[in-house]
């Protein structure tokens, strides 16, 4: 049940609770008072019966001695007072009225009845302004609800494409100091936060790299010059890889600022996701399976795929386990390992750059891979299939632009 619903809902309920709860106030302060006027009327009259009585004047409907009487108004006339009671029992309510004189009873009777319908006619007036105010209060509860529905639904998707990396995003401000409106300026001054705090985070790792470049590019030379021998290859092993590492930083500040922009080709798939695996092979990787499955031609830029193609086959073969099949089919790209699969945090929350586990890539490799993929509108997805592994599956089905031929292995 949406928030909209459950305000509706409240503010129509308490309407009818308050409703009924008028009405059987005004209910009853009527019936009280339709009964004290007609018992003081009644009464008037028969002290005037009375007296005229005791004077030896008859008047008409004046019942003297009635066989038949309510026993409380037959006590009451007993015992020498003046009484009044309504009667309910039979089919229509009479109320009578009686007093003792001398050795007589005189009593007086009158048809309730009017005043019955009187008050059955009000409760029927009572029912239906209930509902009509019942059913208006339902619908500007409504209102009120949708309207602040929607101002926090906006609130909702604008911190949604903040989650989803959009920094940019804001909900526009409107005049009012209710809760929404604190709602709003906290969402805008954390877009704020964050987007100062990312734009600096990025500023110091891309000067970091940039500062690292020209004393990298030093120690790769220098390496160079080392005599053959084992300590000779694992110091030129050690740069080669800080010199890789300092790159791949470079590349995400690139990505980050988005300073590149795609160059598109028309290129076989097929030939694309075989360049990437001997790529990926050349820097001492085995290499992976490539299956061809239902080949196509793409326009989309080769050397960002195949930049995507190989991290995600290097990222296989370093933190899974071999066979590695890298299929195409018809615009989709599926790298898949037989490791322990992807952990639980990547699969929910995507690859986060600087943070690796021992299970599974979550360093720049895979954050490298997903920006190329956003740069290119292709769609990178991350899974664990039931029978084990990991399967990481790259989509440009939107850059086909030719039937697939047949394909093979």
């Amino acid at each position: 049940m949406g928030l909209r619903t459950k305000i509706g809902v409240a503010i129509t309920a308490t309407a009818a609770l308050v409703a009924v709860l008028i009405g059987l106030v005004v209910h009853h302060r009527t019936a009280v008072n339709q009964l004290e006027t007609a018992r003081e009327s009644l009464d008037q009259r028969l002290v005037t019966a009375a007296e005229d009585h005791a004077a030896g004047i008859d008047r008409p409907r004046v019942i003297l001695n009635p066989y038949r009487l309510p026993e409380p108004l037959r006590r009451a006339a007993e015992k020498g007072q003046r009484a009044t009671y309504l009667d309910r029992s039979g089919r229509a309510p009479i109320l009578w009225a009686a007093v003792r004189v001398r050795e007589d009873t005189v009593v007086l009777k009158h048809s309730y009845l009017r005043q019955t319908r009187n008050l059955r006619e009000l409760d029927e007036d009572l029912w239906l302004a209930g509902g009509f105010g019942t059913a208006l209060a339902g619908i500007v509860g409504v209102g009120c609800a949708t309207v602040a529905g929607r101002r926090l639904n906006a609130s909702a998707r604008t911190a949604e494409r903040i989650a989803d990396g959009d920094v940019t995003a804001r909900l526009r401000a409107r005049g009012g100091k209710d809760e929404i409106a604190r709602l709003i300026h906290a969402v805008n001054t954390m877009a704020d936060a964050l987007a100062a705090r990312l734009q600096a985070e990025r500023e110091v790792t891309a000067n970091i790299a940039h500062e690292l470049r020209t004393p990298v590019a030093g120690l790769v030379a220098a390496a160079g010059l080392l005599p053959a021998g084992r300590p000779a290859e694992m110091v030129r092993e050690r740069a080669q890889r800080v010199r890789a590492l300092m790159e791949d930083v470079l590349e995400v500040a690139r990505l980050d600022t988005d300073t590149e922009r795609a160059v598109t080709e028309l290129r076989a798939l097929g030939e694309l996701a075989g360049r990437a695996v001997r790529a990926a092979a050349a820097h001492g990787r085995e290499a992976a399976q490539v299956r061809i499955v239902r080949d196509c031609l793409v326009e989309t830029d080769a050397r960002r795929v195949e930049r995507i193609l190989a991290n995600l086959v290097t990222n296989a073969f370093r933190h899974g386990c071999a066979p590695v099949v890298a299929e195409v089919d018809a615009g989709v790209v599926r790298i898949r390992d037989h490791g322990p699969g992807f952990p639980a945090q990547l699969l929910s929350g995507g690859p986060q750059r600087f943070r690796t586990g021992s299970n599974a890539g979550l360093g720049l490799g895979l954050t490298i891979a997903a920006g190329q993929a956003r740069v290119l509108g292709a769609r990178l997805a991350f899974a664990n299939p039931a029978d084990g592994g990991a399967l990481a599956t790259l989509d440009l089905s939107d850059s086909v632009r030719e039937a697939p031929p047949e394909g093979g292995d």
